[in-house]
């Protein structure tokens, strides 16, 4: 639990910087990464809980479950669907300068993000509605808190997984298409002499997140025990080395390394950090 609560600490030190320095929440830019820190934050806090209470056994009224499940399932999308936002935002200010500062207001990214908790939640309102009508009974769980205990019926596998590769392949397709297109802009404007950015790098780590997150979907994938045919207590310490590579290391990772590229940020980071213990790290004089 130290790497979890040590990468907490970190993004929230971020959001700290962010609503610190307010001209930072007027850029998109900064409210969507802001708002991909709140969600990744989230998903760890969950992701702890509920190993939390698996190692203690602990039982629970099957709705408190499928209510974690479903919220712990919405912010497992909303990651990649705020770096396909992220990208389209880094799109239209290299291939549209122009019409960056009337696309990229505070007023149209909060309806953007208005939008995307309302795809990501599309599946988990659909498969709480059928639980509701299929299942009649509040009943405690006989074994702690896991996705196929409470969504045991082939539909709700069914629809996630459907669900879930129609988010990244569409998400993915988006990545793919910003950076092939910031990549000619910034190509044509280097021949003609003009400045080139660090957009096409943005881009593609955006792309590497995406991996990172499509590997967190794996994890419910892979049972040690049946895989490796290895005995019931090797595959417990194996199902924890995958639920740490898989589940918590690209949740640590991701925010992490987009949010110290920035330098504006990256500073302004150190500064709190360090409890401003280091002098030589000063805060940007954005304010």
């Amino acid at each position: 639990m130290l790497p979890c609560f040590f990468f907490l600490y970190v993004n929230a030190i971020m959001m700290f910087a962010l609503l610190k320095k307010p001209l930072l929440l007027e850029s998109s830019r900064y409210i969507l990464f802001g708002h991909l820190l709140i969600c990744d934050s989230v998903q760890l806090l969950l992701s702890m809980m509920l190993y939390i209470f698996a190692v203690m056994t602990v039982r629970m009224i099957n709705y408190v479950c499928v209510f974690v499940s479903l919220v712990a399932a919405v912010t497992v999308k909303m990651s990649p669907l705020n770096l396909a936002v992220m990208s389209l935002e880094r799109y239209v200010a290299v291939c549209f300068p122009l019409r960056h500062p009337s696309f990229a207001t505070v007023r149209s990214t909060g309806k953007a993000i208005a939008v995307m908790w309302m795809v990501a939640s599309l599946d988990s309102f659909i498969q709480l509605f059928l639980f509701v009508r299929m299942e009649k009974t509040i009943f405690p769980m006989q074994s702690f808190c896991i996705r196929n205990s409470v969504f045991h019926l082939e539909v709700y596998v069914t629809l996630n997984m459907a669900f879930t590769i129609l988010y990244f392949v569409f998400v993915t397709m988006i990545i793919i298409y910003t950076y092939t297109a910031i990549m000619i802009t910034v190509k044509s404007a280097s021949s003609r002499g003009r400045h080139t950015n660090k957009a096409p790098k943005t881009v593609l780590l955006h792309l590497v997140q995406l991996w990172l997150y499509l590997t967190s979907t794996l994890f419910n994938m892979i049972n040690p025990s049946m895989m490796l045919k290895v005995p019931p207590d090797v595959a417990i310490h194996a199902q924890y080395v995958l639920f740490v590579g898989l589940i918590i290391f690209p949740k640590c990772l991701s925010p992490l390394i987009y949010g110290l590229r920035d330098q504006t940020l990256c500073r302004v980071f150190k500064y709190y950090f360090t409890f401003g213990f280091r002098t030589s790290v000063k805060p940007s004089p954005l304010s």
